[in-house]
């Protein structure tokens, strides 16, 4: 057994990510990007960086080829490494398809390397959030109250509630109930899924949980509320930042275009230290370019004219395209007389000349990585949108560029 540590945390970085298709068909949800340069694991691994918890197990199963490649290369710089000294990648230990049940589970499954470490505490994160959080003013926190749990909690819009674990606390944080994606919320105080564990405590559940052959194995629908029927001290942690679960396309597109309103700063991430995204270029804007409220990768080279949109590293964009609030992700090409508009261009993506990618009843347009979007224009909309230009709200005065960078 190793020397004591103060905190380990445990990475959930294993999921599907359904609802991020088509974008998740090849990636681990964890590694689609978001912004100009980053990785959605990016952000509770820097966040943990920059919170001094440097022994994180990655818990992977799908895709976890994605999400091991990924961190490994771009964990390679020694300021990376003098932050974040060990990183274990943790596949389920069972043999076959089955892998991990849930996440309590994968918890489970992970006993004996959590015990190799003898910590305190135990941080349980999630691998699909956005969000920049010093870890160290919640363990405090969590120990200055003698907690066998604490939850950090944010309230959410209403209508988005019945997405969330949902919880109710009093004044002093304690927590009396909680409810798991409830069908009809009676609070919007969301959990973010960020969790601190004494060890003693969560183990003792765990073993209890998996002894349970009635139990899903997860901790919001059977370890939480497990322990609030036990009575021990469960407390709620407010959280005053920006937060975003960007498990839909619709959540990932959203944060990305609270990033270019100024809603999400990245302040915490002094440095990119995960990203493999530090080289520095010029972009390249060609002649008669505008460029409009975007965020764009150092590393791309645009003939178009770009609105409210993240044109990430090694993208291509021809001349006389139009796109607006759109994302176009690393390694896309965009062909000439193209328009985009509200859609996501997966990853290595090509949209040939003339296509059209729109809106389908006011949803976000979706293009898989590594797709191809073939001549004739392709319309993904059923209704005649009006021309892309009226929507630009651009003249001839702007066309020097407002790059955000």
């Amino acid at each position: 057994m190793k020397g004591h540590i103060e905190c380990l945390a445990m990475l959930l970085a294993g999921g599907e990510g359904r609802r991020l298709a088509p974008l998740t068909n090849q990636f681990a949800k964890p590694v689609v990007p978001f912004g100009d340069r980053y990785r959605i694991i990016d952000f509770p691994l820097n966040n943990c960086a920059n919170s001094n918890i440097n022994t994180i197990g990655v818990l992977t199963q799908y895709c976890a080829d994605t999400v091991q490649k990924y961190v490994r290369q771009s964990n390679h710089d020694s300021q990376t490494k003098n932050k974040l000294k060990d990183v274990s990648f943790l596949p389920s230990s069972r043999k076959g398809l089955e892998g991990y049940s849930g996440t309590a589970d994968a918890i489970f499954q992970n006993v004996d390397y959590i015990d190799k470490h003898n910590p305190e505490h135990v941080l349980i994160l999630s691998g699909d959030h956005i969000y920049e959080m010093d870890y160290k003013p919640m363990l405090d926190f969590h120990k200055e109250r003698d907690a066998a749990i604490t939850i950090a909690v944010k309230p959410v819009p209403w209508r988005e509630a019945s997405r969330f674990g949902i919880l109710t606390a009093d004044k002093q944080y304690h927590v009396s109930s909680f409810h798991e994606k409830p069908a009809e919320p009676q609070s919007n105080l969301a959990s973010m899924g960020i969790y601190l564990f004494r060890w003693k405590d969560l183990k003792n559940f765990l073993l209890e949980d998996a002894a349970n052959p009635h139990s899903t194995h997860d901790f919001g629908k059977d370890i939480i509320p497990a322990i609030l029927s036990s009575q021990a001290h469960m407390v709620a942690y407010p959280y005053q930042g920006y937060w975003r679960d960007v498990g839909t396309i619709d959540s990932l597109w959203e944060a990305n275009m609270d990033l270019l309103d100024g809603e999400f700063k990245l302040k915490g991430i002094r440095t990119p230290v995960i990203s493999n995204s530090q080289n520095v270029y010029q972009t390249s804007l060609r002649p008669g370019v505008i460029i409009s409220e975007s965020l764009l990768h150092p590393k791309c080279s645009i003939q178009a004219e770009v609105t409210r949109s993240v044109i990430c590293a090694g993208v291509t964009i021809g001349q006389d395209t139009e796109i607006c609030e759109s994302i176009i992700m690393p390694g896309a090409r965009i062909g000439k007389n193209v328009t985009i508009h509200r859609a996501i261009i997966g990853e290595g993506a090509v949209i040939q000349d003339g296509a059209f990618i729109g809106k389908l009843n006011d949803q976000i347009a979706v293009v898989g990585p590594g797709e191809t979007i073939q001549t004739p224009s392709v319309a993904i909309s059923d209704y005649n949108m009006e021309p892309l230009s009226s929507l630009l709200h651009t003249t001839a005065a702007r066309a020097h560029s407002n790059v955000l960078s």
